[in-house]
């Protein structure tokens, strides 16, 4: 115990030492959700574990997505990790969907040794996430600081790595009760020996349509606002009417409970990471350094997310390089990284890169990544390994391409031409999940629903 307290207080120092949110230079990555193997087959770009990604001075700071089921079996919450740990593939805990990823502690523990901030992020545009009061919410602020932060307990998903924050991607529901929520993680956090960070994704339209009460009442450090997949995205930053920052802005200096907040522009990092809003590193880097010169809120670039990053030519790298005033990007680390594998109940079932009768391709915008720790009914769409999946019926945990066959291949994503104006409305899902362990399919399984395509 005395060695992991010791490792612990250790890691917190370097930590501290090495990321300053006061900066306006940092860059965050969200890391756990593959993006890149969701639109893509190419299994050689798939995600890497965390501390592949910790290997230069890059990123700064990595949000592990998600926490996309608050209360699951045996009452704790659930994480899908794509491909790196989930509920399908990975042992969980006794009585409960919450996969046990503990393999991930020390490369988790690796990347806060240089320096680098590791949060968990709770919501996702898939899952099951909210509170009915504030007795309920308080009490979820004690589960994640026991599981991931600086409590104990027998079920902690990343063993002994201590994470340094939360993130809050709330992109549906209700956020009622959120407020008590931060405020409980914030007494926890206050009396610590170590510094935490709390942290928001809301959408740039202004005010969010979720996060947007919660942001007004309560103190956050850091906001990654999503500037794609909507109007006031990237790609319309010359026009006036669109392009918001200095709301976002005003807010941090007007309203904000901490006018020390910073505001991060948060930008897909490729064409295929979002259904709108990318830009070329070319245009992004002159975006990067005339908001930095104009808005002193200004505290950095978010993208989503490191998987996309690293297969489109490091544009983190060259992101960093904007953000100090560079004209290129350093060149990369060595791709080689060593950590323990995890311990796998079943073997993963790729992607199919092949069909005898291939089938027509289909349009992938606004259609959420497949996720393992939700059930799915009949006529859901999901996107996997670079195909648009159709679910036959209801199906939790079999994966689109596997044996069970549950789901129908729709082809190959492809990209849709955006008219001017026009815009991608990300589908937000509030999914059921199941509270029985094994899961079991349900005796009257929903009628399948024909395939819907989110064309916006």
């Amino acid at each position: 115990m005395l060695a992991f307290v010791t490792s612990a207080l250790l890691l917190g120092s370097l930590q501290a030492f090495g990321f300053d949110n006061t900066r306006n230079d940092n860059v965050a990555a969200y890391w756990g959700q593959n993006s890149y193997g969701a639109t893509n087959s190419n299994q050689a770009n798939w995600q890497q574990p965390i501390d592949f990604y910790c290997q230069d001075d890059s990123i700064d700071a990595f949000p592990i997505a998600f926490l996309n089921v608050f209360f699951g079996a045996g009452g704790l919450p659930s994480i899908d990790l794509a491909n790196t740990c989930n509920v399908n593939d990975n042992t969980v805990f006794a009585g409960t969907q919450l996969p046990d990823c503990s393999f991930l502690a020390s490369a988790i523990e690796t990347c806060q040794s240089k320096g680098k901030i590791v949060t968990i992020s709770l919501g996702g545009a898939t899952g099951a996430a909210g509170f009915t009061s504030d007795a309920q919410a308080s009490s979820f602020a004690d589960t994640i600081w026991n599981l991931f932060l600086g409590g104990s307990s027998s079920t902690r998903p990343f063993g002994g790595a201590v994470l340094d924050g939360v993130d809050l991607d709330i992109e549906g529901g209700s956020t009622e009760y959120f407020n008590t929520f931060v405020n409980e993680l914030r007494s926890h956090m206050n009396g610590a020996s170590k510094q935490y960070f709390i942290t928001g994704a809301p959408q740039c339209p202004f005010p969010d349509a979720y996060l947007g009460s919660v942001i007004n009442a309560v103190g956050f450090d850091a906001l990654y606002v999503q500037f794609y997949n909507n109007y006031c995205g990237l790609n319309n930053f010359a026009n006036s009417n669109d392009w918001n920052f200095a709301t976002w802005d005003n807010w941090a200096k007007t309203t904000s409970p901490n006018k020390n907040v910073k505001i991060y522009i948060g930008a897909p990092a490729s064409s295929t990471a979002a259904g709108s809003g990318y830009v070329a590193i070319s245009s992004l880097a002159g975006i990067i350094q005339q908001t930095k010169a104009q808005y002193s809120s200004f505290g950095g670039v978010m993208f989503w997310d490191a998987s996309q990053a690293y297969a489109n030519g490091r544009f983190d790298a060259a992101v960093k390089s904007a953000l100090q005033g560079g004209a290129s990007a350093p060149a990369p680390p060595p791709t080689t990284v060593t950590t323990t594998a995890p311990t796998s109940k079943t073997t993963p079932v790729a992607p199919p890169t092949t069909s005898a009768t291939p089938p027509t391709s289909g349009s992938c915008a606004g259609v959420n990544a497949w996720v393992s720790n939700v059930a799915y009914n009949g006529g859901d769409e999901a996107v996997y390994g670079g195909h648009l999946w159709t679910a036959k019926w209801w199906s939790y945990g079999d994966t689109p391409g596997g044996a069970a066959g549950d789901w129908q291949d729709d082809g190959v994503c492809t990209n849709i031409a955006l008219k001017a104006g026009e815009f991608v409305t990300v589908h937000y899902e509030s999914k059921s999940v199941p509270t029985s362990v094994p899961v079991t399919t349900p005796k009257s399984v929903p009628a399948a629903k024909n395939s819907r395509f989110f064309r916006y």
